[in-house]
């Protein structure tokens, strides 16, 4: 499956996201180190107004909001990174194996994704957290449990297709196996659909992040976009919605408006469809 660099590097979408993109890996990265404070250093005024120390003022507990916002971003991040990586590596395994192999495997494994997909995954997050209260990495893991199946079943069907192109009936006709021809052939070829994968997957994994922090189901000193949105909105009657509440509502949107305009350019410009239908134009 080819990619059209040119057509990517003109689509405005793609621009978008990819620089949203960038700003918050950079702040995932470089942000916490560069915190003017410890986010759990409580020993400022609380509920103090920007100034040239605290730019974006201090929370209820006494902690510098800029602080606690850069830690934020990046759990968020990680949280999404780790859970949209491993719903794609399930999903790229479940489905080669069950394209390329079917039989009993395949039934098993596609009606095993139906179980799934039928699941209503934030009802079983919010089970697992407020019952248990694991860590939040294994709240990532069991997300990603749930969340492979519509990337398997996009890899499968692609399987399918590619299975009876030249090629590939040739690497099996000179003696190839199985994982030879998995390996070497199909799946490079894939390579573009598991972008699309795993931007629609961290995205979901983002937003189910800050979800579960907003309904208080971490550990409250672990820093969270959801969190900070939740203590904001109990002081809602005090001036403070454009320092602390508004800050983690634009990086958490912004965040996942990123990714979907990646996934969004990425699909127009490999599915045949989409992308005919935007040369012909309205």
């Amino acid at each position: 499956m080819h990619v059209d660099r040119g057509q990517l590097r003109r689509d405005p979408w793609f621009l978008i996201g990819l620089g949203l993109a960038t700003v918050f890996g950079l702040l995932a990265l470089l942000g916490p180190p560069l915190a003017p404070f410890d986010p759990w250093d409580m020993r400022f005024a609380p509920i103090s107004p920007p100034t040239g120390h605290h730019w974006l003022g201090v929370n209820d507990g006494g902690q510098d909001i800029l602080s606690e916002l850069l830690f934020a971003v990046r759990n968020t991040v990680a949280f999404g990174l780790l859970s949209g990586m491993t719903s794609l590596v399930l999903g790229i395994v479940a489905g080669l194996a069950s394209g390329w192999y079917g039989g009993v495997l395949d039934a098993f494994l596609m009606r095993l994704s139906d179980v799934l997909l039928a699941v209503p995954a934030i009802m079983i997050l919010i089970l697992t957290a407020a019952l248990f209260r694991p860590d939040p990495w294994v709240l990532a893991l069991i997300l990603s449990g749930l969340m492979w199946p519509t990337v398997a079943k996009t890899i499968r069907a692609q399987t399918l297709g590619l299975k009876g192109r030249l090629h590939v009936r040739a690497a099996v006709q000179m003696g190839g196996g199985g994982g030879y021809v998995l390996r070497r052939h199909l799946l490079p070829e894939m390579f573009p659909l598991y972008l699309i994968g795993f931007s629609a997957k961290a995205r979901m994994a983002m937003f189910m992040e800050a979800s579960l922090a907003f309904l208080g189901l971490f550990d409250p000193s672990r820093k969270s976009l959801g969190m900070m949105i939740n203590y904001a909105l109990q002081f809602y009657y005090l001036d403070v919605w454009w320092h602390w509440l508004l800050p983690p509502v634009l990086c958490l949107s912004f965040l996942i408006m990123a990714v979907t305009f990646l996934a969004v350019a990425l699909e127009k410009v490999m599915d045949p469809r989409l992308r005919a239908s935007a040369e012909v134009g309205p």
